[in-house]
Order: C-alpha cells, then structure tokens, then sequence
C-alpha cells in the first residue's frame, strides 16, 4: 500500500440464533493491528477474487458452510467502509458482507485468528477497526429485513415449527410476540411456508407440524415491529436497499 494506492478488503457480519438470542461470529486478531483483539472475521481481496469470491470465502473458511455447492442460510452485501483512518497499516476500503445462518457448531479459527466464538449482540466487547459499526449495521439490517421478507427462515434448519421461526424473530428483534398472531401471520402468507407431513410427538397437547422454506422472498403486508407500526416507518425498499457508502 505505497503512494495513492490502496487496498480492499471484505468483512463479515454472520449472525445466527443460539439459545433464543442473536448471536455474531467473532475472531481473536492473532497478529497486529489490534493484536489480541476481537473482531469481524474477513480478509482482502485476491486479485483473481471478486468482492463475493472473497465473502464467500472467508465465510466458508470460518464456520464450515459450502456457500457455492449448497443453499446455507443467506448472503448479501451491507455497505462500504473508507474513512481514511480506519486502519492504521494504511487506506483500506471495507465491503460489508451480512451472512444469516442456522445454529452452526463451534466455529474453527481461520487466517490469522488465533480464536473464533460466537457471541450474543448484546455481549460483544469494544471490536477492532471500525467493525463495531459494521456490527451495529449489520445487526438493524436483518432487523428491517424480517419485517419485509421471508429472510427469517435462513437462520432455521431445513425443517422448522412455527414456534421455531416465532423464536427467530423474537431473538433478532429482542421483544416477544403474540404466538396465536404470529402462526396466523405466517401460515396464511402465501408461499412463505410450505407444510410437510411430520409431526413433532413426545410433547403435551397437539403436536406442531414441520415446515420447508417456500418460495415467497417478500412479506404482502409486512410484519413490523412494534417501534414501526406508526410513527416514521421504513419503506420496503429501504429495508432492500443498502445504505451509501461510508
């Protein structure tokens, strides 16, 4: 990184649900800036890598998913980062990747890292970088995103009950919902969710049927949180869109 030149690097926001609370991937820096750090895994972009090569990548390398060989949860692009002193090595513009995933296993550090740990949003420490910002963005992404789409379902395994998913949008929105409402809501949203024949036994009162992901990607009407339902309230389209860059 000599003269004008400067370099272009990938960093991911993967969130997940563990234990009815939102969780994010995190990795101990094994190596200066912010040595011993915790922080957004990512990496720079090689040069016979586009910026999704890269997020899909690193994604892979850090909690065992096969992005190009299966559908695995969700990948989109969260916004750029180039203030001139966010990395103290030189100018280094960030990509923001968002990543959306079922309860994985124990992540396996890759890269540098000399740790990887999932951690509840609401106990991450002070991050390295600005990376404490690219959370916070990432974070009211999936936010806006569950309010509009059916992204909710990628954070569930292949097969889920409603309360399953009902707990989903509990853990990412951080309120609880009214269950009657809420299967009422989704299992008459067409092509959200499609029905199997299995049925979860060895519980009290009526056992709960399984469900696949449909084919829907958009929610007709909405489903809001409660902060939105009046008052100033996001589009569909803001909640589709990425922001500027930084």
């Amino acid at each position: 990184m000599r003269g004008n030149l400067f370099a272009v690097a990938v960093n991911l926001v993967v969130l997940t649900v563990r234990s009815d609370r939102l969780h994010v991937l995190l990795i101990e820096r094994g190596e200066p800036p912010f040595l011993g750090h915790w922080a957004l895994p990512g990496g720079f972009v090689r040069p016979e890598e586009d910026l999704v090569h890269t997020a899909s990548r690193r994604l892979d390398e850090e909690t065992g998913t096969d992005t190009g060989n299966a559908v695995c949860g969700h990948l989109e692009q969260l916004a750029s980062y180039a203030a001139p002193d966010r990395d103290p090595r030189g100018r280094v513009l960030s990509v923001g990747y968002l990543a959306l995933l079922p309860d994985m296993p124990e992540p396996t550090p890759g890269g540098g890292a000399t740790a990887s740990a999932w951690c509840a949003v609401d106990d991450v420490p002070q991050l390295a970088f600005d990376h404490q910002r690219i959370l916070a963005d990432g974070v009211e992404r999936a936010k806006s995103k569950l309010e509009y789409t059916t992204l909710a379902v990628s954070f569930c395994p292949d097969e889920f009950t409603v309360t399953d998913l009902r707990r989903v949008y509990e853990a990412v929105w951080e309120t609880s919902l009214d269950p009657r409402n809420f299967q009422r809501k989704v299992t008459s949203t067409d092509g959200f969710l499609v029905p199997t024949t299995t049925l979860v036994t060895g519980g009290r009162g009526r056992p709960p049927r399984l469900f696949r992901r449909g084919p829907a990607t958009a929610l007709h009407p909405p489903m809001l949180r409660e902060s939105h339902r009046a008052g100033n309230r996001p589009t569909a389209q803001d909640a589709a869109s990425p922001p500027g860059p930084a």
